[in-house]
């Protein structure tokens, strides 16, 4: 494939370097000519200084004929310029990386629709939605890479108390919600409609965060959540989208920043959240804020440093999980084989994290594993839909699914949801499902075109 990016920063040049080893046509822009020439001696891609948001530089790069546009830079509104030019210049699919979340919020104006862009990726939002799995629910699986934290899996047991006990999946009616897999004693299935709820069952269900905690109750009317104490270390984008992401009552957040003005801002957008005006790396301030109390400790700031000693001292300080975000490679390598020793639990990189999701979007093969349930009875799989799917514009109750298969998340171009019966499947949407082991050929045929 051809693959055109622009800049050579820590995220471009680590995919530039992935890329061109896997014998792709790669063709970086980058406005520094120091950069540029690092990259050119170090990685066998095709280089040129300029301005990437420049229709003529573009041109130059080939982006008439490229099959992936990547605007990979620092700046925002180079980004989105340079994507925008690009798919008017004919670029088939374009990848934007932004940092503001203004970007990423649809509530007053669409910005991926405007500038014609094919996929936004937020670095920051990326990291927070790791970060915040293991604070929201430690172990369930992994969708969030599909729908970028606007759904995920949570895993129930239902009491003797639950009124759903003897009910099928079919008479419970869930809105918004689809039961992925039933764990009965050491049995675990994939549901169908007629699969009745039992006593016990530890059910996993799939929908957005604000859902499932309201669903919680009527499969275990006694649960009671306990309070979480977070303590964040900076006020950066990360900080401000794990705050978002964290927004209910029984998360009791923190975040220490040193700078006034950004604390100002911070205690205005979050009115429920304390803030504190200080300097996270004074071991004094640490205690005075009993640190060694808090449930997680997330260091988030952009300085790595910063970062590693005050996760260092809020793990000897007793913090019960510490988790740290890490921007440079150098540090990263070291410090993954060191993560036990030094009592941090996760580490996240803005710029793998980046990779990670573009790499899903460069995949050319159409269905994609995510997860193997427990002893192999079952896959999580993301299936991409062709424009041309011979299935496209039907309703979702209408599409023969093998046995033992059920979608748990569909993505159209802007927006993840747990599809109902009702749903139409469009041409270029993604799904996620779970399904059994053995259906493997009867799942090619939903990806067919014929």
């Amino acid at each position: 494939m051809k693959i055109v990016i622009v800049g050579a920063g820590e995220v471009g040049s680590y995919l530039c370097e992935l890329l061109s080893g896997q014998a792709h046509d790669v063709t970086v822009i980058e406005f520094d000519e120091a950069t540029g020439q690092s990259v050119d001696e170090l990685i066998d891609a095709r280089v040129i200084i300029g301005n990437g948001s420049s229709a003529e530089t573009l041109v130059k790069a080939g982006v008439r004929e490229c099959h992936f546009f990547l605007a990979m830079t620092s700046e925002d509104r180079t980004n989105l310029v340079a994507s925008s030019l690009a798919k008017v210049l004919g670029a088939e699919v374009t990848i934007t990386r932004v940092h503001d979340q203004t970007y990423t919020d649809n509530s007053f104006l669409n910005y991926q629709l405007h500038f014609g862009i094919d996929h936004m990726i937020n670095p920051e939002g990326l990291c927070a939605v790791q970060l915040a799995k293991s604070i929201r629910n430690p172990g369930r699986v992994a969708v969030e890479y599909f729908s970028r934290g606007q759904i995920e899996a949570q895993q129930v047991a239902i009491t003797r108390r639950s009124r759903l006990i003897g009910k099928t999946l079919t008479e419970l009616q869930l809105e918004q919600v689809r039961i992925g897999f039933i764990q009965r004693g050491k049995e675990l299935e994939v549901p169908t409609a007629d699969t009745v709820l039992e006593e016990d069952d530890r059910v996993t269900l799939f929908g957005p965060p604000d859902v499932l905690l309201k669903m919680k109750r009527k499969f275990d009317p006694e649960s009671r959540e306990d309070q979480v104490r977070v303590a964040l270390f900076g006020g950066s984008e990360t900080a401000v989208a794990l705050t978002r992401l964290l927004a209910n009552p029984r998360f009791k957040i923190r975040i220490i920043e040193k700078h006034g003005a950004l604390c100002r801002n911070l205690a205005e957008k979050f009115p429920s959240v304390t803030v504190i005006h200080g300097d996270a790396t004074s071991l004094r301030l640490l205690e005075e804020e009993q640190i060694g109390s808090a449930d997680y400790f997330v260091a988030s700031t952009k300085d790595d440093e910063d970062n590693i000693m005050t996760g260092l001292l809020a793990a000897k300080l007793g913090a019960a999980h510490v988790q740290l975000v890490i921007n440079k490679t150098d540090y990263e390598d070291v410090l993954d084989g060191l993560k036990s020793s030094l009592g941090v639990e996760l580490m996240v990189s803005p710029r793998v994290t980046t990779a990670r999701e573009i790499m899903r979007y460069l995949s050319t093969e159409p269905i994609l594993e995510l997860a193997t349930l427990p002893d192999g009875v079952g896959k999580v799989l993301e299936i991409q839909l062709g424009h041309n799917n011979r299935f496209a514009g039907q309703l979702l109750r209408n599409i023969p699914m093998p046995k033992g298969s059920v979608i748990v998340a569909l993505l159209h171009k802007f927006q993840a949801i747990v599809p109902g019966a009702d749903d139409t499947i469009l041409g270029g949407d993604r799904i996620v499902l779970i399904t059994k082991e053995g259906n493997t050929k009867e799942l090619q045929a939903l990806i067919s075109e014929e």
